[in-house]
């Protein structure tokens, strides 16, 4: 494995989230995978997505299948949602949630937004380019400070509630290249959606 897969996610979850994502992370491990997010979305009456990434942080569509397929019968078991929905599994995609401190690390020098669950100064939001990180914080650098501030904010792991990169020609250009030093043989789109009363796929 490239990374562990159980290393802790810094993200805002909401109860229901939280729990989902209890019981979908061991049997993504067990498949090899690493969970990135749970949401619940109201997006065709009810969206549950499920969005995961392998050790080597690649997410086909095969390992797609796998997951959801694997998945839908935990979740019928478990029954976390109280009403009929749509399973989504998908990839992180480029412009990626960072959710553990390895994302931050593997992403230095682009640009994220970075949303706190509580303010640090009076602010929540922070918008700049991923300067450093440690066990405990990620540096922010703000390209917009007034002059005679300091534009870098180190901002504490745990108070992580949504962290995101923005695309950029950058970002583009290292998925370019990633993408060529590890090609993937598959269809660009990286997405298996179940319906959660029907066993029959719909690849998007």
């Amino acid at each position: 494995m490239g990374f562990d897969l159980t290393e802790k996610r810094y993200i805002k979850e909401t109860g229901l989230e939280a729990r989902i994502a209890a019981i979908v992370e061991p049997v993504a491990n067990d498949l090899g995978y690493a969970l990135v997010r749970v949401k619940v979305t109201p997006e065709n009456g009810c969206t549950l997505q499920i969005m995961a990434e392998d050790g080597n942080g690649r997410f086909t569509i095969a390992d797609c299948e796998a997951l959801s397929k694997d998945l839908s019968p935990v979740l019928d078991v478990e029954d976390p949602i109280d009403r009929e929905y749509h399973l989504e599994v998908s990839s992180p995609g480029i412009d990626r949630p960072l959710v553990r401190r390895r994302d931050f690390e593997t992403y230095l020098g682009h640009e994220a937004k970075v949303e706190l669950a509580d303010a640090l100064e009076g602010r929540k939001r922070f918008r700049g380019l991923i300067q450093a990180v440690d066990d405990e914080t990620v540096t922010i650098r703000l390209p917009d400070a007034p002059d005679g501030t300091d534009p870098d904010h180190r901002l504490p792991l745990t108070m992580l509630a949504e962290a995101k990169l923005v695309m950029t020609d950058a970002l583009m250009e290292k998925a370019r290249k990633d993408q060529e030093l590890n090609p993937i043989d598959d269809e660009d789109t990286e997405v298996v959606e179940y319906e959660e009363d029907e066993s029959s796929e719909e690849l998007n």
